[in-house]
């Protein structure tokens, strides 16, 4: 809820016009208390979890011949009952804890200097808060996630997401209950430390569950506007740490990948990678050569 009564005297606080965003921001938060402001996260999370991977999903069940050649595990095909109650699963952990986690957590928002008034930030300030939410997030997930794949850990928690070897979007949230409030906390981290507005909250948030849906789709597209992200993992570095399974001590970094390359923990994957490499050379090659001697015997016919 704003301090200010109308647009005139938000712009006399402010001693400028309101941009048309505070403007919109104004009309729409005056009178609006700040709790319900921020539970407008939980709708985006439900909202993005739901639509964002249901395109590939679609097409994959109706005709995946369209994207056939992305798929990275071409040979798993997955059944609509799959999806479905790979989603029906998460909505269940979303409204057992992921939502009521949302609406206790509210006083530490509070706390913490997340705030919902004028000015807006400007697009300088919510780029490079993101960078660091990113970052932090990035290299606390990877220590809890790298701590789930031994013993206990994974036997009691983190084998539920492995459930899928070939994950498809909407299993980037599916998990065990304990494992998806444990790896919320990274997630609060940087905003807890670069508190920012509102706003560059809740695209905090909606980009990183994106981010995730994205890395778990099982397709590689070439044309895919996070590749030109330095040290971006993706959708083809995380999938080979589902494919390797519970044994995987592979990379376990959610969005970057200096923390595998940095701890030693990408290795088996740039084996395998340069092992295919050689593989498809060598193919191409006895291909080439093939062609050439069929060219030969044809001539000497």
């Amino acid at each position: 809820m704003l301090p200010y009564g109308t647009i005139s005297e938000a712009a006399a606080a402010l001693g400028r016009n309101l941009t048309a965003g505070e403007t919109l921001w104004f009309r729409y938060t005056a009178t609006v208390p700040d709790y319900h402001i921020y539970y407008i996260n939980i709708a985006f999370l439900f909202i993005i979890f739901t639509l964002v991977p249901l395109p590939v999903a679609l097409v994959e069940l109706c005709f995946p011949s369209l994207i056939s050649r992305f798929k990275l595990q071409p040979k798993i095909h997955l059944f609509p009952s799959s999806f479905l109650r790979c989603y029906l699963s998460v909505v269940r952990v979303f409204i057992l804890a992921v939502g009521p986690l949302q609406v206790l957590s509210y006083p530490s928002v509070k706390l913490v200097g997340i705030r919902t008034g004028l000015p807006l930030p400007s697009l300088w300030e919510i780029g490079s808060q993101l960078l660091v939410y990113f970052l932090i997030e990035d290299y606390g997930n990877y220590w809890i996630h790298r701590a789930l794949h031994h013993g206990w850990g994974y036997e009691k928690i983190h084998k539920v997401h492995h459930e899928y070897t070939a994950p498809i979007g909407f299993a980037a949230p599916y998990a065990h209950w304990a494992e998806v409030l444990v790896l919320g906390i990274p997630s609060f981290v940087g905003p807890a430390l670069v508190p920012g507005h509102m706003i560059t909250f809740w695209l905090w948030i909606a980009l990183r569950q994106m981010e995730a849906i994205e890395t778990h789709s099982g397709y590689d597209f070439p044309f895919a506007p996070t590749k030109l992200i330095p040290f971006y993992g993706g959708a083809e570095y995380h999938d080979y740490h589902h494919y390797v399974g519970g044994q995987s001590q592979s990379n376990f970094a959610s969005v970057f990948t200096y923390c595998d390359y940095i701890y030693g923990t990408d290795k088996g994957y740039r084996y395998q990678k340069a092992h295919l490499t050689k593989l498809r050379e060598k193919w191409r090659t006895e291909d080439q050569n093939g062609d050439s001697k069929l060219n030969q015997n044809g001539k000497h016919d």
